[in-house]
């Protein structure tokens, strides 16, 4: 290929598969804009790139959560994502696991049933429904919100928060705007998470800011700046990630009248559901990686500080990898699913997304007889990493 494709363009961001197709075919490792990354769509480049931290850093996302020209750090860029060194991360993540342990994640679930339970009740009532406004968003939110003990009334401005720091990654110089948009939303959510922090060492509650704050190991606690990093990646990743799950797994079903009626006949299945949802539309299409050294990926020289865009969403329709990846199907016994990524960065609210989808949707599809899109077109966000619709209009049919 010789023309430079752009990954975040309208056609492309509307339907990418098509292009990852070209992609894996033609020139599995290619540059790309916005800003020369070098994609790399096949899956298991993309795995043996995951497996490699210390030859691909993961230094190459604080890149996209913290461009040079954004004007203000961003304290989601001090966390633990973006440690490759084994005993900074580990102790991180040791510190920070405890928060999404078996044990922890049964104790949120009945909370999430009843947001669930109430969340249904609301668009039944109104049958025509924007499903993220009125049910992917408020249950992440308010899941989140629970952990953090935070005020339910700040729940709304949540997503505000999350879409201004991810659409930072595609940004340049002189969207003045967006920039501007962005320097605020930081200073907002790193001043009302500092008083957060302040409250919860004064007055310690049952919330994840208070554990964390008493946690240690080999009696080291977390910093300000370790927490605070944290905090941020909880509000924006464990938002993202489960309201597009939500989000595609409601726009698959009215796609599919079929799969939900398996569905609500058998709710043992919805598992299964999920993890081909990952799988088919994950919502977190790509991570990004910085070489640290020159090298050579799938045949194509690297020099280092190459900043590369693992396209997690084409591996895992790799044709290598998956027969017939492009076609949903409920009954698919695959490998390995990297929809939450692989190895030392292995996503630590995996399990806690996945019970989000799960809770939501057993409580859900006994009550609805089917989804039905309206006409309006959907509009995707602007984000390198995470991929979902802004609005999903629905018609929700009760049972």
């Amino acid at each position: 290929m010789t023309e430079r494709r752009n990954l975040m363009s309208p056609e492309i961001r509307a339907n990418p598969y098509p292009f990852y197709a070209e992609l894996r075919r033609d020139s599995p490792v290619a540059q790309v804009d916005p800003g020369g990354l070098w994609a790399v769509s096949r899956y298991e480049d993309i795995l043996g790139a995951l497996k490699n931290p210390k030859l691909f850093s993961s230094a190459g996302l604080r890149l996209a959560a913290e461009p040079p020209w954004a004007g203000r750090p961003n304290p989601m860029s001090a966390s633990i994502i973006f440690m490759d060194d084994p005993k900074q991360h580990g102790r991180l993540r040791g510190l920070i696991n405890r928060a999404f342990g078996p044990t922890a994640l049964a104790r949120l679930e009945p909370r999430i049933r009843a947001v669930a339970e109430e969340l249904t009740t609301r668009v039944l009532s109104r049958r025509q429904v924007d499903f993220v406004e009125d049910f992917a968003l408020p249950l992440p939110a308010s899941v989140i919100g629970t952990l953090m003990g935070l005020e339910p009334e700040l729940y709304p401005r949540f997503k505000q928060w999350s879409d201004d720091i991810v659409a930072v990654s595609v940004t340049q110089p002189g969207d003045t705007e967006l920039l501007a948009q962005y320097r605020r939303t930081v200073d907002e959510m790193e001043q009302y998470l500092s008083e957060v922090i302040a409250r919860r060492r004064k007055t310690p509650g049952d919330d994840m800011v208070s554990d964390l704050l008493s946690s240690r190991i080999e009696g080291e606690a977390l910093t300000d700046k370790d927490l605070m990093g944290f905090l941020f990646l909880l509000l924006v990743a464990g938002l993202e990630t489960t309201v597009h799950l939500l989000g595609n797994s409601a726009r698959l079903l009215a796609e599919h009248p079929d799969v939900l009626a398996r569905l609500r006949a058998d709710r043992a299945l919805i598992p299964a559901f999920l993890e081909e949802v990952l799988r088919f539309e994950p919502p977190v299409h790509s991570t990004m990686r910085l070489c640290t050294e020159d090298t050579t990926l799938a045949g194509v020289s690297l020099p280092r500080g190459s900043v590369l865009a693992l396209l997690l969403a084409s591996g895992l329709r790799d044709e290598r990898y998956c027969a017939d990846g492009d076609r949903f199907s409920l009954d698919r016994k695959g490998p390995h699913n990297m929809a939450f990524g692989h190895g030392m960065h292995f996503c630590l609210g995996a399990a806690l997304a996945r019970m989000e989808g799960r809770v939501a949707l057993e409580v859900l599809l006994p009550q609805c007889s089917a989804l039905a899109r309206r006409s309006e077109a959907l509009e995707w966000n602007l984000s390198m990493t995470v991929r979902g619709v802004r609005a999903l209009p629905l018609e929700v049919r009760p049972a």
